[in-house]
């Protein structure tokens, strides 16, 4: 399931209630209804969408009653700025990432085996840090995109700078042929080929046998 179809299935305060309940505890149809104060066909409605979409599982225990819990974590971004709308999920990564391949980021953690309970706590201690000061690095990188968009902008003369902003993040991204950069910023082929065709007369972009891409 992409991002946009996590997001429609996010919208709906009762599923929401559902997952923070079932992060705190696994739970039966009839806990969940009594929690959320509708009837039993209506959870087992929205558990089933959660289902099918694998945020949650459901086991029998040994009365033969069916239970549900959540079956993995993820995080869910969304990104609205004047010049950028867009969705992201990321899902936890395995253990043995290789962090040194991030070479803007650098985190001084052992990642070794805990013996004991105190080493876990020091572990979660770090990682709850951890996890806080990159929410703000997050921030501050996204507002410094922000900034940046808004100068290109103020820069290019004619045409429609939200538009050339729009290709030029595209383009950071990643190379990219004509319809893919079409589809990514929703406009028709035509008025993006001329929009690549003036960021190529200023030397910001380039065609490749690969695609477009930023020039170096």
């Amino acid at each position: 399931m992409d991002s946009a179809e996590l997001l429609d299935l996010l919208g709906n305060a009762n599923r929401r209630r559902i997952l923070r309940l079932l992060s705190r505890k696994p739970c039966y149809v009839t806990e969940i209804s009594e929690y959320l104060g509708v009837s039993p066909k209506a959870v087992i409605d929205h558990l089933r969408k959660l289902e099918a979409a694998n945020l949650v599982e459901s086991r029998v225990d040994e009365q033969r009653r069916k239970y549900f819990y959540i079956s993995r974590g993820f995080r869910l971004e969304v990104s609205v700025s004047p010049y950028d709308f867009g969705t992201k999920s990321a899902y936890p990564a395995s253990a043995g990432l290789d962090l040194t391949t991030c070479r803007h980021l650098s985190i001084d953690m052992d990642p070794g085996d805990a013996s004991d309970l105190g080493e876990l706590t020091s572990d979660l201690e770090q990682l709850k840090r951890l996890r806080d000061e990159l929410s703000l690095a997050q921030r501050w990188v996204q507002g410094r995109l922000t900034d940046v968009m808004e100068d290109i902008a103020e820069r290019i003369e004619g045409g429609d700078a939200r538009l050339t902003v729009e290709i030029l993040l595209v383009l950071a991204d990643r190379t990219a042929d004509l319809p893919e950069v079409s589809r990514r910023v929703d406009a028709p082929p035509p008025v993006v080929e001329d929009v690549l065709a003036v960021l190529s007369r200023e030397g910001l972009v380039e065609q490749t046998d690969a695609g477009w891409t930023l020039s170096d």
